[in-house]
């Protein structure tokens, strides 16, 4: 076992990847990559048969692990517009894990889908592998990267923070984007209602009658759409932090992660000891920001990858980016009042090198181009600045970036049943993070109201993306097994608990 300690600063690795806002593109070698085992083994292996499409051996890397995983991969063209058949194709970059007992396998494979929108599937799963490896045992897996994410068509542009920092220039560099990926991708075509019409003909091309969906964020939102469109393909689904189908997503973000900060916050604030050290530390964050808002400052720290000395400019958005992303997952959230009390005082250091590690670690995990599809063609008109916003940590410069961005970007269609709630007797176990700032309990309150054999877990103490704690795994293996959420005993997720924040870079008080 991992001491408190050590798994709070994997914590802090493992949380850049979870979610961003970066127009990048990866390097050559980038995770999201599945490579050959072997060059002579991936020529010399006899393909394997799922369905009618054939796999060959591969080795899946990631960025947030040394390790690899072992795997088929295969190729699926589709149709980019399914009206003309005839035209440009989408090749789908698919993963195959087999279970480890082929003897027992099940005939129901898992779809993983991955979060965003625009992570690859098959870069992420390897990052949230452990929370499957009971269901691993008997029934495949299936990754399949979206098309315009990973090796699917990946559609991102590059771009500099320094090149965005108006919602002006965000159409500006938007816009650029845009001319840049037309030249291979007709970016009306990469929407949530054409990548559930991609699982679809994955799902039949593997010869599966039925599979279960595992979607994890933005993937909530790809599953209950495929559950929408296909309710006799689909035996169960697991929304993991859901995004609600009624929701549009407009400036969701800025109330939303001043809500779970309150709580964060509260785990200081409500302790003696931390809070004569530290204080009121969304006070202190207020004025933090408020300070460099005025006057961003430059700072010299060490480099946290190469241990160099090196200087860069400390600016309240960069500050707000890292309280957004450390918030996603309360075991890195707990540095933050310490974090914020040290940049009080004038000691920048420690607070800037964080933040340039989370800007180098997240700048390849999101496909922008992909990301803009989706939300301008479901989502745009809801792109405006919320009322009462502007005190907030983030205030309305996403909302406004987005809006400005969509007005120049291509948009497709979306069904006009798009934004109803699923309502379905699939049976559906939804996780929800009691302090997740982006998808809050009551998104899940809202999802599992209309799902008759659905049932909502609210994990005490966790953020975005649930899946993996205390014995949520157990708990996941068994409702995919037996596709009945309400038969789950869930005494055991009592156990879980709360992060005591540190105060000090040592860790918290014993």
């Amino acid at each position: 076992m991992m001491s408190r300690k050590t798994q709070t600063l994997l914590a802090i690795a493992v949380v850049a990847g979870l979610v961003g806002y970066r127009m990048t593109r990866p390097a050559a070698d980038a995770p999201g990559t599945a490579k050959p085992v072997a060059e002579e083994a991936a020529v010399t292996a006899k393909p394997l048969t799922l369905g009618n499409l054939q796999f060959r051996p591969c080795s899946l890397s990631s960025s947030f692990s040394k390790d690899s995983m072992e795997a088929q991969c295969a190729t699926f063209e589709v149709p980019e517009d399914r009206a003309n058949p005839a035209g440009r194709k989408v090749p789908l970059n698919i993963a195959w894990l087999a279970p480890e007992k082929e003897g027992d396998l099940l005939p129901d494979p898992l779809f993983f889908l991955a979060g965003g929108p625009g992570q690859s599937a098959v870069d992420s799963f390897q990052q949230m592998a452990p929370a499957f490896k009971e269901l691993r045992k008997h029934r495949n897996v299936i990754l399949v990267d979206q098309r315009g994410t990973g090796k699917s068509n990946l559609l991102a542009c590059e771009t500099s923070p320094e090149a965005v920092a108006t919602p002006e220039s965000y159409g500006v560099e938007a816009a650029k984007c845009a001319a840049e990926l037309s030249k291979k991708a007709d970016l009306r075509h990469y929407t949530t209602t054409e990548a559930v019409a991609d699982l679809d003909a994955v799902r039949e091309a593997i010869g599966a009658t039925q599979i279960n969906l595992y979607g994890v964020s933005y993937g909530t939102r790809v599953a209950q759409q495929y559950a929408m469109r296909h309710p006799q393909q689909t035996r169960s689904i697991v929304l993991d932090s859901p995004v609600p189908n009624s929701l549009q997503l407009g400036n969701i973000f800025a109330r939303n992660l001043d809500d779970a900060l309150a709580l964060q916050f509260a785990q200081c604030s409500n302790v003696a000891s931390c809070k004569d050290k530290l204080g009121d530390p969304r006070a202190e964050l207020d004025a933090l920001l408020a300070k460099l808002r005025a006057q961003p400052v430059m700072v010299a720290y060490r480099d946290a990858a190469s241990g160099e000395q090196r200087e860069g400019q400390l600016t309240a958005d960069t500050v707000a980016g890292l309280v957004r992303m450390y918030a996603y997952m309360p075991a890195a959230g707990a540095l933050l009042p310490k974090l914020i009390h040290e940049a009080g005082a004038g000691r920048y250091e420690n607070l800037m090198a964080l933040t340039q590690m989370l800007q180098s670690d997240m700048k390849d995990s999101m496909a922008m181009g992909m990301q803009l599809s989706v939300v301008c063609s479901e989502d745009g008109e809801s792109m405006t600045g919320a009322g009462g916003d502007e005190g907030t940590v983030l205030g309305n410069q996403m909302a406004q970036g987005m809006a400005a961005m969509c007005k120049v970007w291509p948009k497709g269609t979306a069904p006009a049943d798009f934004h109803q709630p699923l309502t379905t007797q699939v049976p559906a176990l939804v996780l929800a993070g009691e302090f997740d700032p982006v998808t809050p309990p009551r998104y899940g309150e809202d999802v599992v109201k209309h799902l008759p054999n659905g049932r909502l877990f609210v994990l005490r103490g966790q953020g975005h993306a649930v899946l993996g704690a205390g014995c949520m795994p157990k708990l996941f293996a068994q409702f995919v097994e037996k596709a009945d959420a309400k038969a789950l005993d869930g005494a055991c997720l009592d156990k879980l608990n709360y992060v005591p924040p540190f105060t000090s870079f040592n860790g918290w008080e014993p």
